[in-house]
């Protein structure tokens, strides 16, 4: 039988009493406490959320990262600003604990000290149990129905045209969990590589509440179908054949973290707004590096691979680090430049293990900006809440008096022109290399739809134009000079597009 309690909000003016334990809403109790009788004061500490704390040591602030611990002092600590933009102000803090475990004779054993990681969105969820405002948990029971029709999905889970967004609606808002469990399951790696079946749960939810649902496009839905797209590409002929189980075992996962904790602003908005990350990591692959080290500290803390040899552990991070970190946009050219020289010189060889590690790079960086190449009912909402969070960005850094970053002004942008570009200079030369490796039906299919997807873009982006035009009043002065000058924007627009007009965009380019 199962016991819930409701946790009494407390006002933070007043201290926690020592009898109650928080985590997550529930409440936890030592081994040596009975199972319906009073807890133990004495036993339990104080913890909200992901923070641990006792009230006579509040102000030893520190940050942890992979066991290297940075101590902040009091002095030099800045407290979060409510008023602010969380992310301008935020740090991973948890506060130091002294958990007295004492016998009943009064006798008191060694302290015990209790570390703990905080992600953005663990520590935003912390600070709302503190504050007193009551998390919202969704009711994670399915309807016998819903639950059959995700299971139908799963049936077809390697179809391109997968509706990532259905699918989180079937699963109540779990897809990322039950996709990636799901197919971890359907390739034998739980069996093989003997994982705990607990350890392997509590990892993946772990994961899927580390992803920001405010975020309205790096979210656990974003994960979720690059997780999709990433399996996909794995069941191409030329890498069904050659992959091995540690390989897909890893590029499932980095398809699943490589998002880890993302805060939905980019690296240089932590840049120029000082934030730690930024320091710690360099300025170089900051969010990458953070998203990595992030899923590392989620498997030691859930000790999914405690039970193999450390050294294989140990180099099973670090690969995963390596197709994570691959997918810093800013090093695109990079990683094009020497796929496009493996591919002109012939010599690329899946026997060798490096080529494959190289190949899964790839395929995790097309599975990642696969967003174009998906039919349009798809491509279009992936398209909207990207320029959306690029937009919140260009909010926040106009409201702080910075400036505001490419792409992320809603007054002079728009989703269309967004769009274009970006298929124009990042995927279309990706996609197109990534055909030459593999000459398939999938590939084709994916450079199909994105041409009609581009196209479509500029017709939506003309019909626009034509509708602004309209509506600015006509002065008495319009000659034929302003004329041509309009039908030259009409020309310049359709030849962005790919070169069709709107009248000649096929209706299929709107496709689901």
């Amino acid at each position: 039988m199962e016991v819930c309690y409701q946790l009494p909000v407390l006002p933070l003016d007043r201290p926690v009493p020592k009898h109650v334990l928080s985590r997550r809403g529930a409440i936890s109790f030592s081994s040596s406490s009975s199972l319906f009788g009073a807890p133990d004061p004495r036993q339990l500490s104080q913890r909200r959320g992901a923070i641990s704390y006792d009230s006579s040591d509040q102000t030893a602030l520190y940050i942890r990262m992979l066991g290297d611990v940075r101590v902040r002092s009091q002095v030099g600590f800045e407290p979060e600003r409510r008023s602010s933009h969380p992310y301008l102000y935020i740090d991973f803090r948890t506060l130091h604990t002294r958990l007295d475990y004492g016998s009943t004779s009064g006798s008191s054993a060694p302290e015990r000290r209790v570390h703990r990681l905080l992600s953005f969105q663990r520590y935003l969820h912390s600070s709302r149990l503190l504050r007193g405002v009551p998390q919202q948990i969704p009711l994670h029971i399915l309807d016998e129905d819903y639950t059959g029709q995700a299971r139908c999905m799963l049936e077809k889970v390697g179809n391109w045209n997968f509706d990532i967004f259905l699918f989180d609606r079937l699963t109540n808002g779990n897809s990322l969990i039950t996709l990636t469990f799901h197919l971890l399951n359907q390739y034998g790696l739980v069996e093989l590589f003997q994982l705990d079946m607990v350890k392997l749960w509590r990892f993946l939810v772990m994961v899927q509440e580390d992803y920001h649902s405010d975020n309205p496009y790096h979210n656990a839905i974003h994960a979720a179908d690059v997780t999709q797209a990433m399996y996909c590409y794995m069941r191409e002929p030329m890498l069904a054949k050659s992959l091995t189980s540690c390989d897909i075992l890893l590029g499932l996962l980095a398809a699943a973290t490589h998002d880890l904790d993302h805060p939905g602003v980019n690296q240089p908005f932590l840049i120029k707004t000082d934030h730690y990350l930024a320091t710690l990591y360099r300025n170089t692959s900051v969010l990458e590096n953070h998203h990595w080290k992030s899923a590392v500290g989620l498997l030691r803390e859930t000790g999914l691979f405690s039970h193999l040899p450390a050294e294989d552990s140990l180099n099973m991070e670090r690969e995963l680090g390596s197709l994570i970190l691959a997918t810093d946009i800013s090093r695109q050219n990079e990683y094009l430049s020497r796929f496009r020289r493996h591919l002109d010189q012939e010599n690329m060889c899946l026997s060798n293990g490096s080529h494959r590690h190289f190949i899964l790079q790839m395929a995790l960086k097309c599975a990642d900006i696969c967003n174009p190449c998906r039919p349009w009912e798809l491509s279009k909402q992936w398209s909207e809440k990207v320029t959306e969070e690029f937009f919140q960005q260009g909010d926040i850094e106009k409201k702080h008096k910075l400036e505001v970053s490419p792409l992320c002004d809603r007054g002079i942008n728009t989703v269309g022109n967004i769009q274009i570009g970006f298929m124009t200079y990042v995927a279309e030369p990706l996609f197109a290399e990534w055909a030459r490796f593999s000459d398939t039906r999938l590939s084709q299919t994916m450079l199909g739809h994105m041409g009609l997807n581009k196209a479509s873009w500029g017709s939506l982006q003309q019909e626009q134009t034509s509708v602004s035009e309209e509506a600015e009043p006509s002065s008495a002065g319009t000659d034929a000079e302003d004329a041509a000058a309009a039908a030259r924007r009409n020309r310049n627009t359709a030849t962005a597009a790919g070169g069709t007009s709107s009248k000649e965009i096929p209706q299929g380019s709107r496709e689901s």
